[in-house]
């Protein structure tokens, strides 16, 4: 029991320490706390050793009409296991609950961290963000021939992917295929085309699309989902009236002309 009681405090202790440590990140915080758990574990699997080696010892004393009940411990590698994948399991759900919380903000529009600069916001109600400005003397504009890298993410779900441009691989080296067409040909929704109006190779833009100008009014317009994954996902919200169809776009721009 006092090795029990003794992991346990191990774990909230640890617990409180790694979680008001600052200068640490999430993941950094999350394998300190694992760690901790680890080193309990092996203290609460000695501890359930030794409650068998004395129960084995009593046992062998019993008068041979004595009934002797057996009980089957787990080993210490095998509690130990249980215990390092139950602890990355609550690691991982910790660290998606914090990528949730972050796609929840930008869906929200609430004040951006200190140090970055706010979304614009367009006529239509399309809204974009540079990450990277571009370089060259053309933009993007009505008629370019553009080749884009992209991912669009659904908000509704906090951020579940529904399109990368890396899951169409033909050649099977993890490239991807950009996505092509023409400006203005109708091909695309129009709230990524607005979006992208004035970006130059190189380039990388946030765009939030709302469902007016995105699959909420054009669900048959490019970009599609390129897995069964990818669609299930992207149907799960445009085939479902009562949910936000907003998407979210990262975009950059591989060739234009």
């Amino acid at each position: 029991l006092t090795f029990l009681d003794t992991s346990h405090s191990i774990i909230i202790q640890s617990y409180y320490h790694t979680q008001q440590t600052a200068s640490l990140d999430m993941t950094a915080r999350q394998l300190l706390f694992i760690a901790a758990i680890a080193a309990a574990l092996l203290s609460a699997a000695d501890a359930l050793s030794i409650i068998k080696s004395s129960s084995d010892t009593t046992s062998s004393h019993k008068h041979k009409h004595d009934v002797t009940t057996t009980c089957n411990y787990p080993s210490r590698r095998n509690f130990v296991q249980f215990g390092l994948v139950a602890a990355t399991s609550m690691s991982t759900l910790s660290a998606n609950a914090a990528v949730d919380s972050q796609f929840k903000e930008v869906g929200q529009q609430e004040r951006p961290p200190e140090g970055e600069t706010p979304f614009s916001t367009l006529s239509n109600g399309v809204q974009i963000k540079d990450f990277r400005q571009g370089s060259g003397p053309e933009t993007i504009q009505n008629g370019s021939r553009v080749e884009l890298t992209m991912k669009g993410r659904l908000l509704n779900l906090n951020g579940v992917i529904f399109y990368d441009t890396k899951s169409n691989d033909p050649n099977g080296f993890g490239e991807g295929t950009p996505l092509q067409f023409t400006v203005g040909d109708k091909s695309v929704l129009p709230g990524l085309e607005s979006g992208l109006a004035g970006m130059k190779k190189g380039g990388i833009r946030r765009i939030i699309v709302p469902a007016e100008v995105g699959y909420g009014a054009f669900p048959g317009l490019e970009p599609q989902p390129l897995t069964d994954v990818e669609r299930r996902a992207l149907d799960s919200v445009v085939k479902n009236p009562r949910r936000d169809q907003t998407v979210m776009f990262d975009c950059k721009v591989e060739r234009l002309k």
